[in-house]
């Protein structure tokens, strides 16, 4: 029974236009000798390397590093503070960091010299070179579509 490999086919020469990379050697150019089994380079290499070399080519490494920077924010901080203060994204390295309440906001001000210096130290492949402490927005009246400007809440206290 012969087996078509048509599709298969089309989808890795689609695939290899797209992002570049292997292309299948030619007898001719090959050289004698230069691919022996046990041979030098031969090896196998590990998962962690092979996706280190993914992540760089594809260029994922900085989006990789924010999101460690993320899931280990509670270590990074400590309990205390990351129950008020939540990173909620980064953005031409500046770390948007949101806190519950203005007395925290100002505190993790006080504290952004120190707070950034250790974030350089612990994921400097992030790319994080500024921090955005924000306290929680004011409540909005506006609701639905449409709204008046004026002065808001106020007007309606006579």
């Amino acid at each position: 029974m012969k087996q078509s490999y048509g599709e298969p086919r089309r989808v890795f020469e689609r695939l290899r236009t797209r992002f570049g990379g292997f292309t299948p050697r030619k007898d001719e150019d090959s050289v004698p000798g230069a691919s022996v089994a046990f041979g030098e380079g031969r090896d196998p290499g590990s998962m962690a390397q092979a996706f280190d070399q993914l992540s760089t080519s594809m260029g994922w490494s900085i989006h990789l590093a924010r999101a460690d920077l993320m899931e280990q924010w509670p270590a990074l901080v400590g309990p205390d503070v990351a129950q008020h203060a939540t990173p909620v994204g980064s953005e031409n390295g500046v770390l948007d960091i949101e806190c519950d309440s203005s007395a925290w906001a100002t505190q993790l001000r006080l504290m952004r010299a120190d707070l950034l210096r250790s974030l350089l130290e612990k994921f400097p492949e992030a790319g994080i070179t500024e921090l955005s402490i924000r306290a929680p927005g004011a409540p909005s009246w506006k609701h639905g579509r449409r709204s008046v400007p004026g002065r808001g809440p106020r007007d309606t206290y006579g």
